[in-house]
């Protein structure tokens, strides 16, 4: 909590999509649905490689660790963000909108870090197949695995921790669907800059990290799926690589350019479409572009599915 003398705000406000009550019903009514596909797909995802022995490989196992986060990371947020359309006061607590700001970020954080392991691992198996088995282990997967979620978590818990104890003297209310850092940086009646420059240059730096490195590895990819000889084998590996792009592209867009590209400028509803699109819209498309373009994983949700419907009958 807010330990200043100053501070007087217990609660935030958040405005969300402000408009009549059919408009709420029927936004509650399309992002309920994006909630519920982007947990139905992704749990069929981590299921499918967790009962089907033959993706205990790297690249399923990391699927599987990415869709488990893309499933916190909207439920961090869309729960919450469902009530307030259907209640009239749209209130969240103080600690309740740090802790909601804390896993925001470090969750999108861990997600860049896990974007740069799939990325390198796509790049040991297409540019050193050879090499690859003896390289990306079990081992070595858990290892990287374990550093995303602990970078990602402690990244920007000091930040995150030094804009909770500025003072909130008065005015709580947050036009967002969320807790971010430019509207409760704009509430504080004592704004440290120091506190968001340097939030803002870590974010700047984290996202260009990676998304450099991701680009990089791609390049490297992209020059040795050219050199295959067999077309067969050059459209396995842009059809591999193409669903991960896909998902690089729809992520790294959109934070690029609420977090990198000047956009003090742009109105609230900008910011706040944008979000919903890197925080809502992609974890729902990500289970469609992974199985839809990949042969095993489509068997292996076959699988799951009639696996549930015996399991139901019965």
């Amino acid at each position: 909590m807010n330990k200043s003398e100053r501070a007087t705000v217990a609660h935030f406000i958040l405005l969300g999509f402000p408009g009549p009550w059919k408009m709420q019903i029927t936004l509650f009514s399309v992002i309920f649905l994006v909630y519920m596909l982007t947990l139905s797909g992704n749990l069929a995802i981590i299921c499918a490689v967790w009962w089907d022995h033959r993706l205990h490989t790297p690249m399923y196992i990391l699927l599987a660790n990415f869709s488990f986060l893309e499933i916190w990371y909207v439920t961090c947020t869309v729960p919450n963000m469902l009530a307030n359309f259907l209640w009239e006061t749209k209130t969240i607590s103080f600690s309740g909108c740090f802790t909601q700001f804390y896993f925001f970020f470090s969750l999108g954080t861990t997600e860049c870090f896990f974007l740069c392991i799939m990325a390198y691992d796509r790049y040991l198996a297409i540019c050193r197949p050879l090499h690859y088995p003896s390289i990306m282990t079990g081992q070595l997967c858990g290892i990287l695995v374990s550093l995303c979620w602990f970078i990602g978590f402690l990244a920007y818990s000091i930040p995150i921790f030094f804009i909770s104890q500025l003072p909130f003297c008065g005015a709580n209310i947050i036009d967002h669907f969320l807790c971010d850092v430019e509207p409760l940086m704009a509430l504080s009646c004592d704004p440290t800059p120091i506190v968001g420059h340097v939030f803002h240059s870590m974010s700047c730096f984290i996202i260009i990290l990676t998304i450099l490195y991701i680009l990089g590895s791609y390049t490297l990819v992209l020059r040795a799926v050219l050199q295959v000889p067999s077309s067969a084998g050059r459209q396995k590996a842009f059809s591999t690589c193409g669903s991960h792009l896909v998902v690089v592209s729809l992520f790294y867009g959109t934070i690029m350019v609420m977090y990198v590209s000047p956009t003090s400028d742009n109105s609230f509803a900008i910011h706040k479409i944008i979000t919903l699109i890197y925080s809502v819209g992609t974890p729902v498309l990500n289970p469609f572009i992974y199985s839809l373009r990949n042969k095993d994983m489509k068997c292996a949700l076959h699988h799951v599915i009639c696996g549930m419907r015996i399991i139901h009958s019965s």
